[in-house]
């Protein structure tokens, strides 16, 4: 999700004010994505430079109240309905990681993969406790996206323990790698104290 079409959604509920619309998407995301106000302030102006949204009068208290458009209405609404691609997403740095342990010589991807499972592992714990600590329909709106995310960071966790399970098991059907060939600018170096 881009912070631009997170802020039009919390303004397509009617006008908010740069703090207010960081608490919400904080509150709406689970703190899982913690926004900065200077992030708030510089896409709320990017947004109204591209029509999206209009700044109204200061408030009793000096805060500027903006106003999502017409055009800002459309745009959110194209974003709901255009489906997330997995080339959108950031690419995942685990499985990088694993691909380039595989190849590099002298790394135990058993080990890494074990290290990254004990991680997993105490993630999902954590999470699931905080999934039974909180009702399983809550009243505020807030809260029920709240707990999407939580269950969507659950599922990740346990699709990610599946994964390295695969990873383990297809490993060692592979067996150790051959070992790595020596360049052959090494190969024609002079041996020390020879001569050539």
């Amino acid at each position: 999700m881009s912070i631009r079409h997170g802020i039009l959604a919390l303004l397509s509920h009617g006008p908010r004010y740069g703090y207010q619309l960081r608490a919400e998407f904080e509150s709406s995301t689970g703190s899982t994505w913690p926004l900065n106000i200077g992030q708030v302030y510089s896409t709320l102006s990017r947004l109204e430079r591209d029509g999206l949204v209009v700044r109204g009068e200061a408030d009793a208290e000096g805060r500027f109240v903006h106003r999502i458009t017409e055009a800002g209405l459309d745009d959110v609404r194209r974003w709901f309905l255009t489906p997330v691609a997995r080339a959108d997403r950031p690419r995942d740095e685990l499985a990088i990681k694993l691909a380039m342990a595989v190849t590099a010589p002298r790394v135990d991807v058993a080990e890494v993969v074990q290290s990254q499972r004990t991680a997993t592992l105490r993630t999902l714990r954590d999470l699931t406790r905080l999934k039974a600590d909180a009702p399983a329909m809550p009243d505020d709106p807030a809260d029920r996206a709240w707990r999407l995310v939580l269950e969507s960071m659950i599922f990740q966790a346990e699709a990610e323990v599946r994964w390295l399970d695969h990873c383990e098991a297809f490993v060692a059907r592979a067996g150790a790698p051959p070992p790595p060939a020596v360049p052959d600018a090494v190969a024609d170096r002079p041996k020390k104290g020879s001569r050539r």
